[in-house]
């Protein structure tokens, strides 16, 4: 029986080593930066597009989820802005994306989301998000069904035009007030 114990520990510790070591192959092979400052958030991927998931028709995006860090990003340097008065949104005509090596297996994804000053609080988006595809139709209808109970009373979200790069990505860029912190801006 102690034998038995022993071994069990023994390849549960290989096969926990294996796994790691996968991990840790694929954060050495895949680069992902995200900078922000009062321009803008900048963001750089670079790395396998998908690796296999539970199976093979269902391949995990490495190299969309850039798209998801950098909202979360611009979504917090938002936050920030509001809570210092300086008030400010994404300027959606600014967005710059490009995905070299899109379709190769290996790709080197940059995303610029610029802000742009308001005037005043009521003028001020506080969260940020998207609705993609990496080469394939985003989803902006259930996006849009997804983000309504996140809306202040009254308010709408600010959809960008549908930007795409040469290579196929194609995004909506999503802002709107958080209820959280900008419950006193509600429109009578």
């Amino acid at each position: 029986m102690k034998h038995t114990l022993t071994i069990i520990a023994i390849l549960l510790t290989c096969l926990g080593c294996k796994q790691s070591n996968t991990v840790s192959k694929e954060k050495k092979n895949n680069k992902t930066n995200i900078k922000c400052t009062d321009k803008g958030c900048e963001g750089v991927y670079i790395g396998a597009e998908f690796i296999e998931g539970k199976d093979k028709e269902h391949p995990i995006d490495l190299a969309h989820k850039l798209s998801n860090k950098i909202c979360w990003a611009v979504g917090d340097k938002l936050k920030e802005f509001y809570k210092n008065k300086k008030y400010a949104k994404v300027d959606f005509s600014k967005i710059e994306m490009s995905t070299k090596g899109m379709g190769t297996g290996k790709v080197v994804y940059n995303l610029y989301i610029p802000f742009v000053k308001v005037l005043d609080k009521y003028h001020a988006y506080t969260s940020f998000d998207h609705s993609g595809g990496w080469d394939h139709t985003p989803a902006l209808s259930e996006r849009k069904t997804d983000l309504n109970s996140a809306l202040l009373k009254g308010e709408e979200l600010d959809i960008s035009d549908l930007k795409t790069t040469h290579e196929g990505l194609q995004e909506y860029w999503i802002q709107w007030k958080n209820k959280e912190l900008q419950g006193d801006c509600v429109k009578d």
